[in-house]
């Protein structure tokens, strides 16, 4: 009970640093041409900037599906190495504004939501970055476990470019 009381405290308390500012800062504008269900599932988070929420995880996954009302469940999992468990978080996210362009909000409990703005994206779909409020958030998502070094550089070059401090990314073990 008491371990159900502290992941749920948690969770709150990573939610409402994570929606404070729902809005993305004036440079990091989403791309459009999006297509979500290109977008649709399983992302490997490569890299991140550190926060509560997701302190300590590695292995960590982001997995999109459509749901019956045509917003998106999201799942986002990853491993705690310290105590050897799993963790799940379950929300669910929708579009920002128009269904062409890559920015979302995504909510992990009730009506808070945060924004979730895919700034560089491939033409394949396999490779990710996002933003999100202000320029404390910022993922490196692939579709595989690993990417290549080439790859790695222009995102990290985008991130840049948009203003972000890259030297205080995790690199995430999967």
């Amino acid at each position: 009970m008491l371990r159900t009381f502290k992941l749920f405290f948690m969770a709150i308390t990573g939610i409402i640093s994570f929606t404070a500012c729902a809005k993305t800062p004036p440079s990091t504008n989403a791309i459009s041409d999006f297509e979500l269900q290109k977008y649709l599932g399983t992302w490997y988070e490569v890299a991140r900037f550190d926060h509560s929420f997701e302190r300590g995880l590695s292995n960590v996954t982001a997995t999109y599906s459509l749901r019956p009302d045509g917003n998106v469940k999201v799942v986002n999992r990853g491993f705690k190495t310290k105590s050897n468990t799993w963790s799940e978080s379950v929300g669910k996210a929708k579009f920002a504004g128009d269904k062409n362009i890559g920015s979302l909000k995504v909510s992990f409990f009730g009506p808070f939501y945060g924004a979730y703005n895919i700034v560089k994206l491939d033409n394949e779909y396999k490779y990710s970055l996002v933003v999100s409020s202000g320029f404390d958030y910022l993922w490196l998502l692939s579709r595989q476990k690993t990417i290549p070094e080439d790859i790695k550089k222009a995102y990290l070059q985008k991130a840049q470019e948009l203003g972000f401090d890259t030297e205080k990314l995790i690199w995430v073990k999967q």
